[in-house]
């Protein structure tokens, strides 16, 4: 199964207000895993970078006068992400707002809405009530983000593909069905795991004082009482 870890930046907002995207990156997993294919591109928005936004991902007017437009790249773009592959995206609704008004303005096909599986949305599900940005589930999975000074695409797409297999189930995302198909294979069976006696038992960590004070206690208990049956 192919899925591609995708992430914008843009200069705002709105694509409708004349907002643009400014960089992509889209990491390549294969059965949820990286294949170490990536792809990344800057953009050329052929409009001015907002202070706002330039806080934000750094990314200045100097730096992507040079940059291709957006329809010089959309076609690679869009051989990368292939067909079929689910686009696994944070605020999905975001970044496939701004793809499509990009596409769209170029006259290439727009990607459908239903390829975007929102790693927001499963977060909230999953943390309700919880902080579900992408540092603060690296924070909740213990993953290091600390090049993550500023936002950037590529980098984002890394350290969100890392989140997506903790949110599916961790790194063995086929563990449990794996673990219950096992279960299912064996049933009526007696295959139970049971561990072996030791060839020497461990010492009593008991002292003395304390193995008379237990003895003590379990004659008060009278014949019936379960650490007699069980001595």
């Amino acid at each position: 199964m192919r899925e591609i870890v995708l992430d914008t930046e843009t200069t705002g907002f709105e694509p409708e207000d004349g907002d643009r995207i400014v960089e992509i990156g889209a990491v390549e997993l294969i059965n949820h895993m990286p294949t170490g294919r990536t792809y990344h591109q800057y953009i050329n928005p052929q409009r001015s970078m907002p202070q706002g936004a330039f806080e934000v991902h750094g990314l200045g007017d100097d730096f992507l006068r040079d940059k291709p437009l957006f329809a010089t790249i959309a076609q690679d773009f869009l051989d990368f992400i292939g067909d079929d592959a689910k686009l696994i995206i944070h605020n999905a609704a975001f970044d496939m707002k701004f793809l499509n008004a990009e596409l769209g303005w170029v006259k290439k096909p727009l990607i459908a809405m239903d390829r975007a599986l929102d790693t927001l949305a499963i977060a909230r599900r999953r943390f309700p009530g919880s902080p579900a940005s992408l540092d603060a589930l690296c924070r909740r999975f213990g993953i290091n983000n600390d090049a993550r000074t500023l936002h950037g695409a590529l980098l984002d797409s890394e350290i969100l593909a890392e989140v997506y297999l903790e949110l599916i189930g961790g790194r063995q995302p086929d563990f449990a069905l794996s673990a219950k198909s096992n279960k299912s294979d064996t049933a009526g069976t007696n295959t139970a795991w049971r561990a072996a006696p030791r060839e020497t038992p461990l010492p009593s960590r008991l002292s003395a004082e304390e193995t008379a004070a237990h003895d003590a206690f379990v004659a008060k208990l009278g014949d019936g009482a379960l650490w007699k049956r069980l001595g």
